[in-house]
């Protein structure tokens, strides 16, 4: 990893840095897809290969206050079935990682993210009202739990965009917002840290930029707390429309930085 490119960052740009840290933590407790503006910031200030390595520490911080707000929200069936798959997901990304340059991997994880969130929007305006999340039980929720877990494994691994994925399965599964936002938590700290030992093993991980984390998951704490305040002051209807317009806005950062 490039260590001059690392510490030789601005006040402004390591403040850029900070913000984007803040709302990794709030969209961890509050808005799930957020931090793809995160991922954008970190991309845009550090070189972007290095940026997912950086950015990877925080997002884990960021999990475990996730987990010990709404652990009592977790629904285990739903993440039993999706992480045979993620884990299919991963290793293709790391496969990908190994070969694709930068501009391939935007464009793909854009091109994904702004499909996913037309399907759901679809999806959402000709479902039934009150689907359970108990519906990955039938064929069709097995075959939906797969194909997300691929993508969001994928993602998840090339990009640190596997949020927005995943937030689209769990919206057309059916969940409410406590729910939601317990799973997703679970979810994604056991598999930010399963990627752990791939990122290190591509070199996105190092003394050097766990310094640099060091410096910033303070920030998260902030984040994750006006996240908590904020979501139980958002109806149901504004979470979703806020969690398909993070995805939408990540989508369209990815296709066109």
């Amino acid at each position: 990893m490039d260590t001059m490119t690392l510490w030789h960052i601005t006040g402004w740009e390591f403040a850029a840095l900070a913000f984007a840290a803040l709302l990794v933590g709030f969209s961890k407790t509050a808005v799930s897809g957020a931090n793809t503006v995160s991922l954008a910031v970190f991309a845009a200030v550090l070189p972007a290969r290095a940026s997912t390595g950086i950015l990877l520490p925080i997002l884990i911080a960021g999990d475990v206050l996730a987990v010990l707000t709404y652990r009592r929200h977790a629904h285990w069936p739903t993440l039993w079935r999706l992480f045979p798959a993620v884990a299919a997901g991963v290793v293709l990304g790391t496969v990908f990682l190994v070969w694709a340059d930068d501009e391939i991997v935007r464009t793909s994880i854009g091109a994904i993210l702004l499909l996913m969130a037309g399907v759901t929007v679809w999806r959402r305006r000709t479902a039934e009202k009150g689907a359970e999340p108990d519906s990955v039980a039938t064929r069709a929720g097995r075959v939906k739990a797969r194909s997300y877990g691929v993508l969001g494994g994928f993602t998840t691994m090339v990009a640190n965009a596997g949020g927005p994925v995943m937030s689209m399965y769990l919206l057309s599964a059916g969940f409410r917002k406590l729910g939601f936002l317990g799973t997703s938590a679970f979810f994604f700290l056991i598999v930010n840290v399963s990627k752990v030992p791939f990122s290190a093993g591509l070199g996105l991980i190092d003394g050097s930029s766990l310094l640099l984390d060091a410096a910033l998951v303070i920030f998260v704490v902030p984040g994750a707390v006006l996240g908590k305040w904020a979501v139980d002051r958002i109806n149901q209807r504004l979470f979703e429309q806020l969690v398909i317009a993070a995805t939408v806005v990540g989508g369209l950062q990815l296709l066109l930085r």
